[in-house]
């Protein structure tokens, strides 16, 4: 990760901090914040150093002051605090939502690499992470093949989804009243009040809001195998719930309503609100999933002579 990165992803860290604090004296050694930014005190004493020059923090003698909560246009934008996989991630689920990836489709990944700015190793590792689910498959001596989601495998990764999340929520709510983890739910709360009294001109906006939503709760799991499992979960999803635009704006309200409930249900700690509001919500999602995957893609039809468990289409791609 570039030295820039670095600072900018511990700088954002820190203000999330900041703003689960009262303000007035911030008693924290280099040291410590060093510890919990996990970076260098070089790279901390560069943040310290910006958030005097922003004047969101002060000195009173001796000792660091909060003079004042952080605002959003504080923040490093995303994109420029985001490791290489990270930037692949983002870059190959753009790609995918935008819809150019379509079955049958055949994709180079030095074009994709070219297309995304990184390496073909960045693509191709990210691709091979994909082959544990099923749902990337080696062919041999040529490249990949994107196997496509059946109904049966829809019910397979949404059993899996319901633990994990449930799995992650209890995590979640488990988090110190400090973590920077809360700061972030109340910012993608406010983002999902506005979206909402906007939804007319912004309903496709909510995908995007919603990879924010989950992947936090997954990533507090501090489990790397529920983390890296969210991956395909988005993928899989998101790029069928472009098949089926007859009711998207609807079904957009209902989630972004469903996601609000959950978020209450996270901030009042109570885990039987918890695991109503979230079974709820993923029931809903399953159902707009089984519900694309039979209208198939572009809102056509399914194939006449196929049964509901026949194999899709698949989008292949090629190692070169």
């Amino acid at each position: 990760m570039r030295a820039n990165t670095v600072h900018k992803r511990a700088y954002n860290h820190c203000l999330s901090t900041l703003a689960a604090r009262p303000l007035g004296s911030w008693g924290v050694s280099e040291a410590e914040l060093s510890d919990a930014l996990e970076v260098s005190r070089t790279t901390v004493r560069g943040v310290l150093s910006g958030l005097a020059a922003a004047g969101i923090v002060g000195t009173d003698g001796t000792r660091r002051r909060l003079i004042r909560h952080p605002v959003p246009e504080d923040y490093f934008p995303g994109f420029e605090t985001e490791t290489v996989a990270e930037a692949v991630e983002r870059k190959f689920m753009q790609w995918v939502l935008q819809g150019d990836c379509r079955p049958g489709q055949v994709v180079n990944t030095s074009e994709l690499a070219r297309l995304f700015g990184v390496s073909t190793t960045a693509v191709r590792e990210y691709l091979t992470r994909f082959s544990q689910f099923g749902l990337l498959k080696r062919r041999e001596n040529s490249g990949w093949i994107f196997a496509g989601v059946t109904p049966d495998f829809a019910a397979e990764i949404y059993e899996i989804r319901e633990m994990f999340e449930l799995r992650s929520a209890r995590r979640f709510v488990e988090l110190a009243p400090d973590s920077p983890a809360w700061a972030e739910l109340a910012s993608i709360e406010r983002e999902h009040h506005a979206l909402l009294s906007e939804i007319d001109a912004r309903y496709r906006d909510f995908s995007r809001l919603d990879e924010r939503l989950h992947r936090l709760i997954h990533d507090t799991s501090r489990n790397r195998f529920i983390r890296d499992f969210y991956d395909v979960i988005s993928i899989i999803f998101h790029y069928h719930y472009q098949w089926d635009k007859s009711d998207e704006k609807e079904r957009n309200r209902v989630a972004l309503r469903e996601h609000l409930d959950y978020i209450a249900a996270l901030r009042s700690r109570d885990l039987r609100q918890i695991d109503q509001t979230c079974r709820a919500h993923l029931r809903t999602a399953r159902a707009t999933l089984l519900r694309s995957i039979a209208v198939g893609p572009l809102g056509g039809a399914p194939e006449r002579g196929r049964g509901p468990d026949a194999a899709k289409p698949g989008v292949v791609l090629p190692a070169e």
